[in-house]
């Protein structure tokens, strides 16, 4: 990460965050477990997410592709799906008030993970750093996420780093078996002389930072 290519190859990953309208939210819900089928048979979901802490009515899925060519192929299909458009799309506009895409790289140091077991939360941490790429921060910031890792407070499941949208941004997934779970987790790391070692030496290089908690919605791989 810190000074040579993301991968080595060219999968990507587009992170897609919509904005429902208050009282649409459950209609929007709804929608997406009666017909989110037809968009999944054109590309690969890899999650698919309602926030519950530190938004409301947001709605994230990432999915991977291929290549630049493969999207375009895959985006072309979905604007000729009859059965997409007519079904999904046409009602689904309505209830949404913003839309919002970034297009990232999972880090070379990284393997998209899985949890454990199904049933739990996952926890989006955005970091915003500095300026300057992972050249400037790379290293730090790879330090303190295997600290966290070592220390096994929560289970890692991907870390990205943006290409398209707002730059030097880095979105990382952490799965835990419940939201205490996970706050327990945080007060044990907070006492952790060697996570709080490690996130002293990254914070240098980071300009903010924010979270929510994520529930899984049905048809997410990642449950």
């Amino acid at each position: 990460l810190a000074t040579g290519p993301r991968q080595n190859n060219s999968i990507f990953y587009e992170i897609r965050t919509y904005d429902i309208k208050p009282s649409k939210m459950k209609d929007f819900a709804e929608m997406v477990n009666k017909h989110f089928h037809l968009r999944t048979a054109h590309s690969e979901l890899v999650g698919l997410w309602s926030a519950e802490l530190g938004a409301m009515n947001k709605v994230v899925h990432v999915w991977k592709y291929d290549s630049f060519a493969h999207r375009t192929a895959v985006r072309h299909a979905l604007a000729n799906d009859k059965d997409w458009q007519g079904k999904f799309i046409s009602a689904a506009l309505p209830l949404i008030e913003k839309q919002h895409n970034e297009v990232a790289y999972m880090v070379p140091w990284c393997e998209l993970g899985k949890p454990p077991k199904e049933g739990g939360v996952y926890e989006w941490v955005t970091f915003r750093m500095k300026p300057g790429g992972p050249a400037l921060w790379g290293e730090a910031f790879q330090a303190a996420i295997n600290t966290h890792i070592s220390a096994g407070y929560s289970k890692l499941i991907g870390i990205f780093h943006t290409e398209y949208g707002l730059l030097n941004t880095v979105h990382v997934i952490w799965w835990n078996e419940s939201p205490d779970h996970r706050a327990a987790g945080r007060h044990s790391a907070h006492e952790d002389a060697r996570v709080v070692a490690a996130v002293r030496d990254s914070v240098r290089f980071l300009e903010s930072q924010e979270n929510m908690l994520l529930i899984p919605l049905p048809h997410s791989p990642l449950k």
